[in-house]
């Protein structure tokens, strides 16, 4: 199970802090994943690790100003989010899998599992 949370209203250039907890699995075998999704639209990827990877894979639209991070020993993923836009407004959800490779970590049908999503809106 995911739980997502740390969404909330910020202004433009702003920053927050989403988090993902994990529990019921070993959370430091799997890849975790952070997508978006804003209303009418699909959900797109942002950004994610593989599970033995120190490298994040970040969308071109974040790079710089958004940080995965992973505390395996809390079992929680952070999203550390600076100089927010208003176009980065959504809704965020977490999302893991055991075997997914770093050429997948974009897309979200090779994700197993998802949490709950949380609100982030940027607006002044």
């Amino acid at each position: 199970q995911l739980q997502a949370s740390g969404g909330g209203l910020v202004q433009p250039g702003g920053s927050l802090r989403l988090s993902c907890t994990a529990s019921g699995r070993t959370f430091r075998r799997y890849g975790m994943g952070w997508f978006r999704q804003t209303p009418g639209k699909e959900r797109t990827f942002v950004a994610a690790f593989t599970a033995n990877s120190g490298y994040p894979y970040y969308a071109d639209s974040v790079k710089g100003r958004f940080t995965v991070l992973r505390d395996n020993a809390k079992n929680t993923m952070y999203l550390q989010m600076n100089n927010l836009r208003p176009e980065d407004t959504a809704v965020y959800y977490c999302a893991a899998d055991p075997s997914i490779i770093r050429s997948s970590l974009p897309s979200q049908s090779a994700y197993a599992y998802w949490g709950q999503g949380t609100l982030v809106t940027v607006s002044s």
